[in-house]
């Protein structure tokens, strides 16, 4: 289905940080007082250096300001940084101060700082503020993949899982309620604001961007509370919708084990053979609807914009796709391996009887078409598994959507070099 687009990531380092002052590990040394960490030649560490070492990282100093001949403390490695997150990861290590903790206990991590020791802010920082970074890092090492052979779109499974969100059930609430906070968030900034000779210049910032914060909070939460509204129709549905004041985009929605709590949908698309081999993620996508369906569409057109590849057959349980999917799938060239619902299998007087409707029903009432669909759980939600068992992706510890995207692109980044580093390593030498 066409030729993958060729990302070249293997690239000269020194022209990455050119003009800035970056702060890099020195891990072929000790440093004062403290011996060098020594990490075994095999150790799974060294592999993923010589991974990040090959990537492109630009992206992530674009906005820095310590450049040659102006004042500023040097910026932490990106290189460092997004190893750390990645061989964290790989570790089921989500947080930022347990990752700052283990670069000063653990071997490995140790080694891998090479005596940086980044603060858990840095890292912090790091993962959340560098969205567009983190897309095109995912996008080149997917498409490297796809130009050396390494993963085929032959077979792209997609499927979603609901993952918790940095949000209790307490903090959602009603219009009322809602309105009673946005005056207390008023009442609480003009307090901060009035004491301010009682505290630090330092100190001041802090108390205002916390109480700006929160007032920012509440008033996202009355937006969303507006935008929920419209979906509905009657007049106690309406005044039954509720906003959460820690997180606006978090919506209460049915998790795997049939409760309902605040959470954000995880879409994956996974690419690979059905019943062996590596499995590569190819598409991440994070929605605050509970919902899969209507996903089809998005996400073949993000894994054609990220590799120039369209997948050659789609596999998706039957709350994912429309009609209007089935047939857009079929326009392109893409055959639906979709289960159908119970519902389309009768002949009543509202079946679609388009040809490639028709020729969907045929496939998957098909032994043939039963058999390939059945690899779509151990492509797709064989990763699911890992996601949140391997790499401990159970909740969400940042706010927002666009904040869990940063975190779902590092996971899926660090699940496809520990799937392909060695081949990724040995493509790029």
């Amino acid at each position: 289905m066409g030729q993958p687009q060729l990302w070249l990531i293997a690239i000269d380092h020194d022209d990455v940080s050119r003009g800035v002052r970056t702060k890099e590990p020195q891990r072929d040394q000790g440093w004062l007082f403290v011996p060098a960490p020594e990490v075994g030649p095999q150790h799974p560490v060294r592999l993923l250096v010589a991974a990040v070492e090959r990537l492109d990282l630009r992206g992530f100093l674009k906005d820095a300001k310590a450049v040659e001949g102006a004042t500023g403390r040097p910026v932490t490695s990106p290189k460092l940084l997004l190893a750390l997150w990645l061989y964290g990861i790989q570790q089921g290590i989500g947080e930022a101060t347990e990752l700052a903790r283990r670069c000063q206990s653990d071997a490995a991590f140790r080694w891998l700082s090479g005596g940086v020791e980044p603060s858990h802010d840095v890292l912090s920082d790091f993962r959340v503020k560098h969205l567009e970074a983190l897309q095109d890092v995912f996008s080149k090492v997917v498409g490297t993949l796809l130009h050396h052979g390494l993963v085929t779109l032959e077979y792209v499974a997609l499927d979603g899982t609901r993952v918790r969100a940095s949000a209790s059930a307490p903090s959602f609430r009603r219009e009322t309620s809602l309105r009673e906070c946005r005056e207390q968030a008023a009442l609480h900034l003009k307090a901060v604001l009035a004491t301010a000779d009682e505290y630090s210049p330092a100190q001041q910032a802090i108390r205002e961007a916390k109480a700006r914060e929160y007032q920012q909070r509440v008033e996202a939460a009355l937006a969303t509370l507006e935008t929920e509204r419209t979906k509905k129709k009657s007049a106690k549905d309406k005044a039954a919708v509720r906003a959460s004041t820690t997180d606006p985009e978090a919506r209460v929605m049915k998790m795997a084990d049939g409760g309902f709590r605040p959470g954000l949908n995880v879409q994956l698309a996974v690419a690979g053979k059905p019943f062996g081999g590596p499995r590569t993620i190819v598409g991440v996508n994070v929605t605050p609807l509970g919902s899969d369906m209507g996903s089809v569409k998005p996400m073949v057109q993000q894994v054609e914009a990220r590799t120039g590849v369209i997948p050659d057959k789609l596999l998706a349980d039957a709350n994912h796709a429309t009609l209007a999917d089935i047939k857009y799938l079929a326009s392109r060239g893409i055959e639906p391996l979709v289960a159908v619902p119970e519902y389309m299998l009768s002949n009543g007087p509202r079946r679609d009887t388009s040809a490639e409707v028709e020729a969907w029903r045929k496939k998957m009432q098909s032994d043939e078409g039963l058999k390939e669909y059945r690899g779509r759980s151990s492509l797709v939600e064989n990763v699911n598994g890992h996601v949140k068992t391997t790499y401990g992706l159970t909740h969400f510890v940042v706010r927002g959507v666009k904040k869990a995207t940063c975190v779902v692109r590092l996971t899926a980044l660090a699940h496809n070099l520990l799937a392909h580093g060695h081949r990724l390593v040995e493509a790029l030498s």
